[in-house]
């Protein structure tokens, strides 16, 4: 009778301790327990934000998604709550326009009022977004949706997480997938740590970069696969006049061990570049499947900055469209005067570059402005066209190889 009723106890213990492992410790929040229902059918914008605001009013804490397909609109987290987006989990972004404010941030290089991104972080610090599941932006469902007013037709669709004003925040571990527009934004923030994110886009949704980074400070970014349908990376630091006014570099950066495929651009500088950029690091990356232009730089004559100190290290090209693109004239259409002070694109280091691409790809400067201070290393590049130079100066090509080249390995116009 004894050993029944230990055996008993012992049972009655084990389905306890399962039963308190499934539940959320005192500063766990789940967000069904607000009313969140994970049947890809409900918005669940308010329980989700009720489940924000709870956590950070208790004093901080964990705001889980499980698992379960959750439509939101737009999510703002406050100050020690972070978010963790379990595996078989996933947010996914309603195409309700109502469902995204507009509030007060940077867009394509302008400070102004713009739509909220999916999930927002606005002057917070040392928060966590993280989990193995997925937050997914409905952007093959933007592609193809009519705007319902003439009002809406000047809304921008919505990122998928918007970091703004922050410092110390550390985002890991998620998939995010067809952004409706830009995919992680990092704006005015300082010491933000990306790693093992995978980013992907359907081709044919526009403006789906991977990551922007646009006049920030120490941002790390590794170990993080993106495959999009713009650049993967692109570093910005605002653009024209209101650019020139804010006056803000991006600065600092390190992105390392990433594996770029499909874009625009591997990790491109601008073309916003009129804060400056500085001090960047690109190294131990793979970029292949047509990805137009691994190592990009674009402007404009009227966003001024300079771009400088920045080095590409120990980079993979297997199959890539060009291997190298220097534009300070990128997409002149309906261009702006010029800016009293035109960009700068100086001291940029190259180094163990090497692989396939149909072109060696093209530098071209500004007559008044010439790209300075380029330097190869140890480069190699096997490619059907040649390397064309226009207004460069002072560019060291003793350690750039190329192969397979029909005509002139090297083009220079006047």
């Amino acid at each position: 009778m004894k050993k029944i009723f230990n055996v008993t106890c012992f049972f009655i213990y084990m389905i306890t301790m399962a039963y308190a492992a499934k539940q959320p410790t005192p500063t766990q929040y789940l967000i069904t327990e607000f009313g969140a229902i994970g049947d890809s059918i409900t918005v669940n914008t308010k329980a989700i934000q009720d489940c924000i605001d709870k956590c950070s009013d208790d004093g901080g804490g964990t705001v889980i998604i499980p698992k379960g397909v959750f439509i939101s609109g737009a999510i703002f987290l406050k100050n020690k709550v972070n978010l963790l987006v379990e595996k078989g989990a996933k947010l996914k972004g309603s195409v309700n326009q109502s469902d995204y404010p507009q509030i007060k941030t940077r867009w394509e290089g302008e400070e102004r009022l713009w739509t909220s991104a999916l999930i927002n972080a606005e002057t917070l610090k040392d928060i966590i977004i993280t989990g193995e599941g997925v937050i997914d932006g409905s952007g093959d469902l933007w592609r193809n949706k009519k705007p319902e007013s003439s009002n809406e037709k000047k809304l921008g669709r919505p990122r998928l997480i918007g970091i703004q004003n922050c410092k110390n925040i550390k985002i890991e571990g998620l998939r995010l997938h067809n952004q409706a527009s830009w995919g992680l934004f990092i704006l005015y923030s300082t010491n933000v740590k990306v790693k093992e994110l995978n980013i992907t886009a359907d081709h044919n949704i526009p403006s789906s970069d991977g990551i922007d980074i646009d006049s920030s400070n120490k941002i790390n970014i590794t170990e993080t696969f993106i495959d999009v349908n713009d650049d993967c990376i692109s570093i910005k630091s605002g653009k024209d006049e209101d650019g020139l006014r804010v006056n803000r570099p991006s600065e600092n950066i390190l992105i390392e061990k990433c594996h770029f495929a499909y874009g625009h651009g591997g990790v491109a500088m601008g073309s916003e570049t009129s804060g400056g950029i500085k001090n960047v690091v690109i190294s131990n990356c793979v970029i292949d499947s047509q990805n137009w232009a691994p190592i990009r730089f674009k402007s404009q004559p009227s966003r001024g900055g300079v771009v400088e100190n920045i080095t590409y290290r120990n980079i993979k090209l297997n199959n890539t469209k060009k291997a190298f693109e220097f534009n300070m004239e990128w997409r002149m259409v309906n261009p702006k005067p010029a800016a009293e002070k035109l960009p700068v694109v100086r001291n940029i280091t190259i180094i163990n570059i090497s692989g396939t691409a149909d072109s060696v790809g093209d530098m071209n400067g500004l007559k008044d402005s010439p790209i300075t201070g380029v330097k190869f290393i140890n480069c190699n590049i096997n490619a059907k066209k040649g390397f064309t130079l226009k207004n460069v100066n002072n560019i060291d090509l003793s350690g750039l190889t190329i192969t397979g080249v029909t005509g002139e390995d090297i083009i220079r116009e006047e």
